[in-house]
Formats: structure tokens, C-alpha cells, sequence
């Protein structure tokens, strides 16, 4: 790729029990995105803050792929601390507000309730920066409304748990569904440039390729 080309930096952090990714994607004009905070600790919390302030972002957004217990952890606090609405696609919302009934199960601590601010849509555009564009794809099956941002210029996908280095995302949850999952893998994803760099919601990143020949789950 063209290093002209390349506008935007992708960042993750590993947070809570799950460890889960956290991404932050910013944009030379110093804009970025917070998708997915999944600070489950006063520690996690300063990392990400710490991290922002060093190198002098703006945070201008705050969206979720989906609303598992693990990717929310820090709606609340990134919205509080840094004045933003949550952006989800509005089938999540069921997911999100059941957030206490997950946290119980697991045993773990229920996090700080933070409504969505806002809902987002498939084939719908988000713009980071001012020219850098990131298409919407619509992917339920590992919950109903999982999305992923694709910025097909620089040739990368935040996909949350759909997609991961060899496997899928986990389909027994409420709202999961295999079938489903597979197709939006294959309808969505997969026609994706070879070369796109797979961002996922845990674990190491993949390339769109490499699943392509060698994930047992898409043959």
C-alpha cells in the first residue's frame, strides 16, 4: 500500500478478565474513535486515558461492534469522560440493556449503565477525520446486531467477534445464531480485499487471505 495513503492508526489494548481488544483509531488530524472499551479496571481506565493524552487525541467517537458483557465494560466512563454519545446498531440494544443479567452469571461486576446516544445502520458511512471513510457492514450471529467498520482504502476491518485467526465467534449466546454467522462472514467479509488486516475482539489480528484458505470454519 501507499504510504500516502495511510491516514489513520490502529491501536488495541487487552482489558478485563475476558481479554478482551479494545480499539482506538486515530486519524492524522488527531481525531479518533474509541470502538469497543472494554476497561474493567481504575488501572485499564488509565491506560487508555494515558495513552490518548501522550499523543494528544481527540476522542469524537464512541461505538460498539456489539454489547457483550466484555466490549462495554467502559461505555460509561468514555462517554462520561470525554463528553461522547454510544453509537450501536439498535438490534444490540437488548444485548446492552440485559448487560446485569451476563455480569451475574459470570460472577463479575456489573458495569455503569450508558444508553446509546445513538443508533448506527448497515451501508451507512462514518468518516474519521475529515476524508477517511469506514463503511458499516451488518454481521449478526454472534449477537443480533454485530457490526464492523471497514475501511476498505487502507485496507483493514474491526470486527469484534465475528471473525477471528482460525475461528468464529461463539453462537450460544442469546441471539446468536451459526447459519447466520456464516453467512455474514461469507457475504461480508470475505469479498473484502485479500490483503485486509482483521481486527477482532480477542486474541491475535488475521488477514482476510489467510481465513479465506485456512479457517476450518469457512470451508
Amino acid at each position: 500500500m501507499d504510504n500516502a495513503k495511510i491516514k489513520t492508526n490502529v491501536v488495541s489494548f487487552c482489558f478485563n478478565p475476558f481479554q478482551e481488544n479494545t480499539y482506538i483509531l486515530s486519524h492524522a488530524n488527531k481525531d479518533c474513535w474509541i470502538i469497543d472499551p472494554g476497561c474493567y479496571t481504575l488501572q485499564e481506565q488509565k491506560k487508555l486515558t494515558n495513552y490518548i493524552e501522550l499523543h494528544q487525541l481527540k476522542p469524537v467517537k464512541l461505538l460498539n461492534t456489539h454489547c457483550h458483557l466484555d466490549h462495554i465494560y467502559g461505555n460509561k466512563f468514555i462517554a462520561t469522560e470525554y463528553n461522547l454519545e454510544l453509537g450501536i446498531h439498535q438490534k444490540e440494544l437488548f444485548i446492552l440493556q440485559n448487560a446485569a443479567v451476563a455480569a451475574n452469571m459470570y460472577g463479575m461486576k456489573i458495569p455503569e449503565k450508558q444508553e446509546p446516544g445513538y443508533f448506527i445502520s448497515e451501508n451507512e458511512l462514518l468518516i474519521l477525520g475529515n476524508d477517511t471513510a469506514f463503511e458499516i457492514l451488518f454481521t449478526p450471529g454472534h449477537s443480533p446486531g454485530s457490526v464492523c467498520f471497514s475501511n476498505v482504502d487502507e485496507k483493514y476491518v474491526v470486527v469484534g467477534d465475528v471473525l477471528f485467526m482460525g475461528g468464529i465467534g461463539r453462537t450460544d449466546l442469546p441471539g446468536g445464531d451459526y447459519d447466520t454467522l456464516i453467512k455474514s462472514i461469507k457475504t461480508q467479509l470475505l469479498p473484502l480485499d485479500e490483503e485486509t488486516k482483521v481486527y477482532n475482539g480477542h486474541g491475535p489480528s488475521t488477514v482476510i487471505g489467510v481465513e479465506k484458505r485456512s479457517n476450518p470454519f469457512l470451508r
